[in-house]
């Protein structure tokens, strides 16, 4: 990203947490819902979405300001952008994700973000996902949150990769089964195994019965970083994980990882990775940053010390490739014949 020289592009930086309220605010009360049916003026949105026409004014043009919704005349419609990723039912709607555990969840635990940095985070506040996942409220909204989040990149995967060939998979911290139910639909020989807390589990068996594949995919009740994982997979896969334990934690991981594999089977590691050189993606090292607001110990990673640390593991054939433009990234490794 080109170095800053202007003051507005400060103030970009500084305002944009008015920016993400301004979305959360849209997407609770059904905005780009109900714009999906067809341009609207501030009165008629304001009526349909239980809002004062004024309010709803005001928010709308914040919409506009940011190019979420287009301004013609008196009337606004949903951008190309929010019709596709934040209307209900759209293919690749992920607004329940942005909405649940960005804006209800992930949002407020960045006001621990200077304490966390300064190691100085009190006892009570949230400090790990086990702390979190134990209160099976706060279990069932981030796991919704995040099935609805994870079935685009899984989809996206899926045609990347060829496991038609696996038979056996172990999907560590695998959450609701988005990956796996995924995997399962496209490649009909694979059976998997989730390792994950006991209360995503309970929500993660019902996505996995309304996708008909309870007699293939099985769960594992447990911290995914005990390490106490059942061996000869094809394929093990950890989503979203390494960002989100502390640094201590991944080295063990590739062990359990390298003993839970056949030999010729396969590792995929889909996380937030930013580049070699630590310039970016932006949006990956703020999501890195994100979490270090209640995992102050979580590492920043990055695609060639993550490629050097599979490698001292005993991993060969390693490499590493952009996932989710701007977002995420893929290491893929095998544990050697």
């Amino acid at each position: 990203m080109a170095l800053l020289t202007e003051a507005h592009e400060i103030s970009d930086i500084a305002f944009g947490f008015m920016a993400s309220k301004a979305l959360f605010a849209a997407l609770e009360f059904g905005i780009f819902d109900t714009l999906a049916e067809g341009p609207l003026s501030a009165e008629e949105l304001g009526a349909a979405c239980d809002l004062h026409p004024e309010r709803a004014r005001t928010l709308l043009t914040a919409l506009a300001g940011l190019g979420v919704v287009s301004v013609e005349g008196d009337r606004y419609s949903n951008s190309p952008a929010a019709a596709s990723f934040l209307v209900k039912g759209e293919k690749y709607d992920f607004s329940d994700y942005l909405r649940l555990q960005v804006g209800r969840q992930m949002y407020p635990l960045m006001s621990q973000l200077e304490p966390a940095l300064k190691d100085a985070l009190p006892e009570e506040a949230t400090g790990s996902y086990a702390e979190w996942f134990a209160d099976p409220e706060e279990a069932r909204l981030y796991s919704d949150s995040q099935h609805a989040g994870s079935l685009g990149p899984a989809g996206v995967l899926a045609k990347r990769l060829d496991l038609s060939e696996a038979r056996s998979m172990l999907d560590v911290g695998g959450g609701t089964g988005a990956f796996s139910i995924t995997f399962c639909k496209a490649f009909p020989h694979l059976r998997s195994t989730i390792v994950d807390f006991p209360n995503v589990v309970t929500v993660g068996r019902e996505k996995v019965a309304a996708a008909g594949l309870s007699e293939r995919i099985t769960y594992l009740e447990a911290d995914a970083t005990s390490l106490d994982w059942p061996d000869g997979q094809d394929v093990v896969l950890m989503s979203y994980l390494l960002s989100g334990v502390p640094a201590e934690a991944h080295a063990p991981l590739f062990d359990a990882a390298y003993r839970a594999l056949r030999p010729g089977g396969q590792l995929l590691l889909h996380d937030f990775i930013v580049r070699g050189d630590r310039s970016g993606p932006h949006l990956t090292a703020l999501w890195q940053l994100q979490h270090t607001a209640f995992t102050p110990q979580a590492a920043s990673l990055d695609a060639e010390g993550l490629a050097a640390a599979l490698e001292a593991a005993g991993f060969a054939e390693v490499g590493v490739r952009a996932m989710i433009p701007e977002m995420t990234m893929l290491a893929e490794a095998r544990r050697p014949e």
